[in-house]
């Protein structure tokens, strides 16, 4: 039994129809994106600020915690407290190595008070240090440090038990000459509430978008009422420290939880507002963007900041609308370059009998190749974290972009699979084949793909769904792929692992657009392929 391929003609019509569809939906996300937002302004009493912040100072290029030979200078700290006293008037600390000693006295100079914060791990050794260090920190600087916070999270990261908490907390009311806390998550305070007999205040942390459950920023502030009032209850008798909240502007959605500009700038109005209004005590997470954490986090662990790293210029105002998109003109002139020079390669590669119909949907393939390309290169910017990164991820999008050059000078003549193709460039590499070049690198996409989406499906919690990367390939093969469905073994397999992935992503989360999203994008790449073998030869 044969199956008779549609025409070259169907086929143009396909990519035109296919690429002008998309073209406009992405124009129109693109523009929403820019639209302004109305939402609460945040309009605080004359002279008040933020009650506190976290500051970490690590926002430079090449600037970790990790590195424990790297220090801070003094400079640099009062550039940034500089920065953050018109905002604040308190800034939290978890650590008081790597020249963060410095800071009480710096702050001091700027008007800010200071949480102090002795960072507590697994090296027994090293704790002891950080914690005298603290101790004598604090003591020597009492006018500004408010409180000395012992350990952070120590419990969640279960690096120490409870006991062993308690030692350090007793040690540390015995030496030091300021209030004691510890910080954690709210449900371990409240699994291990005999430790509030330690301290002088629990400091819990609230984070709506990091619950089991994700929130969504509909509902984060009411979440957030309700944990305060439950761990008030609890605690009667405690003062609380809301020691952690926030949202971030950009990263994976967690269901519901969606980090955005727009969701960041929502949640720090309406929280700060609330927390005003019921004179809650609080420290916003966090002063500014940590690049360094989206090793630990992904992408949404660096996008907690409300200034930007490096800049230290506010991500959004305390007052009037916020979109999430700041630059159209961007994304619109590389649709545009994608289009014209996908334009220039189908009229110089065309046939004598100019096919209008052709050159407009290798045009507008160009067009829409263009936007996505941008789109992309913005995420990447966010997301990626180093070199290595760059030249894999970036090295995908340039193979997918080469992709779109070569279909501009494709006929529509039958496209092999990857390894028929390869072996063909290879013997003939001074002259190559339009469709051998595209059925290679479509090898090379699939093969790509697979591995993302494997590893996105075993690995998810901190991986950015990738769907940006691979949607130029799934725009290209998966109209062509129907026309002509030519692959090998090898681009099977990518293709099965590819959709098995994809779904296994989807089913946890079905609500979450991004996961619909990278669904839709793998099942476009790699229906195509798993598709039985069609007859080979054309009808023209």
């Amino acid at each position: 039994m044969t199956t008779a391929h549609p025409t070259r003609q169907t086929l143009w019509i396909a990519l035109l129809i296919t690429h002008l569809l998309g073209l406009v939906a992405l124009l129109a996300w693109v523009l929403w994106q820019a639209q302004p937002v109305a939402m609460h302004d945040l309009q605080l009493a004359s002279g008040e600020k933020l009650k506190c912040v976290s500051y970490a100072p690590y926002h430079r290029p090449g600037q970790t915690p990790f590195d424990e030979t790297g220090s801070i200078s003094r400079a640099q700290i009062a550039d940034d407290l500089a920065a953050l006293a018109n905002i604040t008037d308190c800034v939290r600390l978890y650590s008081v190595d790597q020249g963060l000693d410095q800071v009480p006295e710096v702050a001091r100079a700027v008007g800010l008070k200071v949480l102090v914060g002795a960072w507590i791990g697994r090296d027994q050794q090293k704790n002891a240090i950080e914690l005298d260090r603290a101790i004598a920190v604090s003591n020597a600087n009492k006018d500004v440090v408010t409180a000395l916070i012992v350990g952070n999270e120590v419990l969640l990261r279960r690096e120490r038990t409870v006991d062993e908490m308690r030692v350090l907390i007793d040690y540390a009311q015995s030496k030091a000459e300021v209030p004691i806390t510890y910080a954690d998550v709210w449900e371990f305070w409240v699994r291990n509430d005999s430790l509030a007999k330690s301290v002088d205040f629990v400091t819990v942390h609230i984070l709506p978008f990091w619950e089991d459950d994700p929130v969504d920023i509909e509902y984060a502030l009411k979440h957030v009422a309700e944990i305060h009032d439950e761990v008030s209850e609890h605690f009667k008798g405690s003062a609380i420290l809301i020691g952690e909240t926030g949202w971030p502007s950009a990263g994976r959605q967690r269901e519901a939880s969606k980090p955005s500009p727009v969701n960041q700038a929502r949640y720090i109005r309406e929280f700060v507002h609330q927390a005003h209004d019921r004179g809650w005590n609080y420290n916003l997470i966090e002063a500014i963007d940590q690049p360094w954490k989206r090793r630990l986090e992904g992408t949404v662990g660096g996008h907690w900041g409300m200034l930007d790293a490096g800049t230290l210029e506010p991500k959004f105002p305390l007052a009037g609308p916020v979109a999430d998109r700041k630059d159209l003109a961007t994304p619109l002139l590389a649709s545009a370059a994608g289009g014209i020079l996908a334009l220039i390669l189908a009229l110089a590669s065309g046939p004598k009998h100019h096919n209008a119909l052709r050159t407009v949907a290798l045009a507008l393939t160009g067009a829409t190749s263009g936007l996505i390309a941008s789109l992309n290169l913005e995420h990447a910017h966010l997301a990626y974290r180093d070199l290595t990164e760059w030249v894999v991820l970036g090295g995908v999008a340039l193979v997918a972009l080469m992709a779109v050059a070569a279909l501009a000078c494709w006929q529509g003549d039958r496209i092999p699979a990857a390894a028929d193709g390869w072996r063909a460039l290879r013997t003939r590499p001074t002259s190559p084949a339009t469709a051998d070049v595209l059925g290679t690198l479509r090898g090379v996409l699939l093969f790509a793909a697979a591995v993302a989406a494997l590893l996105l499906l075993v690995d998810s919690r901190y991986r950015d769904f990738p769907s940006l990367l691979y949607l130029i390939p799934a725009a290209l093969y998966g109209v062509v792929g129907w026309w002509q469905r030519n692959a090998g073994r090898a681009e099977r397999i990518c293709a099965l692992v590819i959709t098995i992935s994809v779904i296994g992503r989807w089913l946890p989360e079905p609500a979450n657009p991004q996961a619909v999203g990278w669904l839709l994008v793998g099942l476009v790449l790699a229906l195509p392929v798993l598709w039985p073998r069609a007859n080979e030869h054309e009808q023209t």
